[in-house]
């Protein structure tokens, strides 16, 4: 009889209180999944999220402890943890202080100001000391007011690395066929920017999570990606007979996916490269190689000593370090110290690994800027990590323990979304002054002309999903978004580079605008862009925005040439992925891509046969033609929209049903084609010929 009882206290909203305790801590108890609705969460999801937060609300008596301590917690604080300085503007956090208060900053430079005004850029030491002697430290980050300007108007190339095999691939794309790739694309075919994939370091084992969107850590770039043979060391190796044999099985796993049509298997690519590699690190580094290895070393310090401690450890534990013997989970125990010393063969192999990667993700750029890329290679920031790599491990203070990152019910998906990714902790980035946040962007920037940031609207809040829970079980918590974007536009000026934000989706009012404000670039989607506030029909180009990344597609959604056909409704049928009628899905494709062909021809860029007798080929560069009408500071193209692929490289609601993340780049009929034969393309040059005149068809720079 207390099954009913319990299911209601389940999903009964939170009270007076704990709403209260909530709102202090920025746990949301209600969203809106639409303008006009409002869906209170839980009280067990709020409670849930407070004790991930290190807040016990469990009965009336703690929930009413806590409230009473933050509350007067907040009163009596002189500063928040972290303070934002935006150059050239107020600084609200200290409007607030008592008269005669003292300020005291310590400048990352070492030197001392007793005022705020002229403070370079960086992260400082703040200490505030009021009248009646209270004192208060905090970060101080100080912040350009907005992000370096978008170098004029440019277009480029979008890419998942992996899928772009080259005639020299060992079985998938590499930083090699990404060199060579951005050197073509920069002086034959004159693009501004080439956008990859995440690189980041994946989990190993076998079989490994094919997505770059869960990683083991988005701190490290993951060495699967290395050309072993521009490895300097490679040449002086011993066993050149050995060698010898990997490549030729390497040759056979190209030739697999190239010629049999198997898919790209990243494991067996890896195992190939590893023993390469391996025989590769016992030759000594020259003089000047070391130098240069023992300052990437000194310059990554205690980052690098636990990511390449992880991951020896993993080699010999498993790669689910919750699982590891108890002194080993924690990085900083007297057992782990004695792991590494015991692996300091392995735990240097895997930083040498780690250096590598970084010198040829560096060698990708400026082969970029030699071939007169104004931003050369934008690299991707995936939301999160796994809850078992070597991010969690390193940095287990800074996860929100028995959380994972979703998105709640919405008109698309009623059952909401869990993407398997711990959250990290809002109060535990303020009280460090977001330091791995800063050391995780600092290390992307380092190759990056530009930065995309999937998911942006996480700078804001996320969506914590309870363990256990489904994700309709959630609520949002808030992030500091003026420290984040502080932070973010602090990193990316040091480095000089632009930020390119994925807002696609339900974004909560007042984030575009914010980020328009700091000069973070949106994401704008062909099909997606409709007058949603008028008669829904496709948006006229003059009435896109500006400060945005305009593309046909991305790697979530079918090439254009699959959207154009209606095939990628037929394929999602194939699966059983349709939840209504196939004769209704096809119609309404039909119908959206029909509104689509007369906005084209009405705009007269149907240049081939003219209106409903156009080709394919026509009608994809007629998309992009249109995209160039728009006031876009950048247009990318979707790489296999070039060859006329028809598969999407990921097709959201799949795990094993369809071959996600291991597609080779493929032209219209399916045969997949080198990085020489996309060179070699007749289909590519046409439809990049048509960007890079751009003629009539594309407005000032700028809007």
């Amino acid at each position: 009889m207390t099954a009913p009882r319990e299911e209601a206290a389940h999903h009964q909203p939170p009270g007076e209180e704990l709403s209260r305790l909530a709102e202090l801590h920025g746990v949301a108890t209600s969203y809106s999944p639409s303008p006009d609705r409002t869906v209170p969460a839980t009280a067990t999801a709020v409670t849930r999220a407070l004790a991930a937060l290190g807040v016990d609300a469990s009965t009336p008596q703690a929930l009413r402890t806590a409230l009473a301590d933050r509350e007067r917690h907040l009163r009596e604080r002189l500063l928040p943890p972290t303070v934002v300085a935006w150059s050239g503007s107020p600084v609200p956090a200290l409007t607030a202080l008592p008269d005669g208060t003292r300020l005291h900053v310590t400048t990352e430079e070492g030197g001392t100001r007793t005022s705020l005004d002229g403070l370079p850029p960086g992260v400082h030491e703040l200490t505030a000391t009021a009248p009646d002697g209270r004192t208060a430290r905090s970060h101080l980050v100080v912040a350009p007011p907005r992000l370096p300007s978008v170098p004029g108007r440019s277009h480029g190339l979008l890419v998942q690395l992996y899928s772009l095999l080259s005639s020299r691939s060992w079985g998938m794309g590499d930083l090699g066929d990404l060199a060579e790739l951005t050197g073509w694309a920069g002086r034959d075919l004159g693009v501004g920017f080439v956008q990859v994939n995440p690189l980041h370091a994946a989990v190993p084992g076998t079989p490994t999570d094919p997505s770059p969107y869960r990683p083991s850590s988005r701190r490290f770039p993951d060495p699967v990606h290395l050309r072993v043979e521009d490895v300097p060391e490679y040449a002086y190796a011993d066993d050149q007979e050995t060698l010898r044999s990997l490549r030729e099985r390497a040759a056979r796993l190209r030739a697999a996916v190239l010629e049999k049509g198997e898919l790209i298997d990243r494991d067996a690519v890896w195992d190939l490269k590893r023993q390469a590699l391996e025989l590769v690190a016992r030759v000594p580094l020259g003089p000047g190689r070391h130098a240069a290895y023992r300052a990437f070393l000194a310059e990554q310090g205690q980052a690098l000593e636990d990511h390449a401690t992880w991951y020896a450890l993993a080699e010999v534990h498993g790669s689910d370090w919750t699982r590891w013997p108890e002194g080993l989970r924690d990085p900083r125990s007297a057992e782990t110290a004695r792991a590494r010393t015991e692996l300091r063969d392995r735990v240097d192999f895997h930083s040498r690994l780690a250096w590598l990667t970084d010198t040829q993700l560096t060698d990708a750029q400026r082969a970029a800027r030699e071939a007169g890329m104004a931003v050369g290679i934008v690299h991707d920031l995936a939301v999160g990590v796994h809850p078992e790599g070597a991010d969690t491990w390193a940095q287990q203070e800074y996860f929100a323990a028995g959380m994972s990152v979703g998105a709640p019910p919405d008109a698309f998906n009623a059952r909401g979304q869990d993407w398997g990714l711990p959250p990290w902790r809002p109060d535990r980035l303020a009280a460090c002054g977001y330091a791995p946040y800063r050391s995780l962007l600092r290390a992307l920037f380092r190759s990056a002309g530009a930065l995309r940031i999937d998911h942006v609207m996480g700078l804001f809040r996320l969506w914590w999903v309870p363990q256990g829970e489904p994700p309709t079980q959630g609520t949002y918590v808030r992030y500091d978004a003026e420290a984040m974007l502080a932070v973010l536009v602090l990193e990316a000026s040091r480095a000089g580079a632009m930020v390119i934000g994925e807002d696609l989706g339900t974004v909560e009012p007042g984030v575009r605008e914010r980020l328009r404000e700091r000069g973070v670039l949106g994401t704008s989607v062909l099909w997606f862009e409709r007058d949603w506030t008028g008669d829904g029909r496709p948006l006229p180009p003059e009435s896109w925005r500006a400060d945005c990344l305009a593309t046909a597609t991305t790697h979530d959604l079918p090439p254009t040439a699959a959207r154009l056909t209606g095939e990628h409704v037929e394929l999602r049928d194939r699966l059983g992925l349709l939840t209504r009628p196939l004769d209704v899905e096809r119609a309404e494709a039909a119908a959206d891509t029909a509104e689509w062909r007369e906005e084209l021809a009405r705009l007269g860029l149907l240049t081939g046969s003219g209106g409903g007798g156009s080709s394919e080929e026509d009608e994809v560069q007629a998309v992009h033609r249109f995209l160039l009408r728009t006031p876009a500071h950048m247009v990318g193209v979707w790489l296999p929209d070039g060859v006329g692929d028809r598969r999407p490289q990921n097709l959201p609601g799949t795990w094993d049903q369809y071959p996600n993340w291991r597609l080779p780049v493929a032209d219209a009929e399916g045969r997949p084609v080198t990085l020489e034969e996309v060179a070699a393309s007749p289909r590519m040059r046409a439809l990049m010929e048509v960007l890079r005149s751009r003629g009539e068809d594309a407005p000032p720079a700028g809007g």
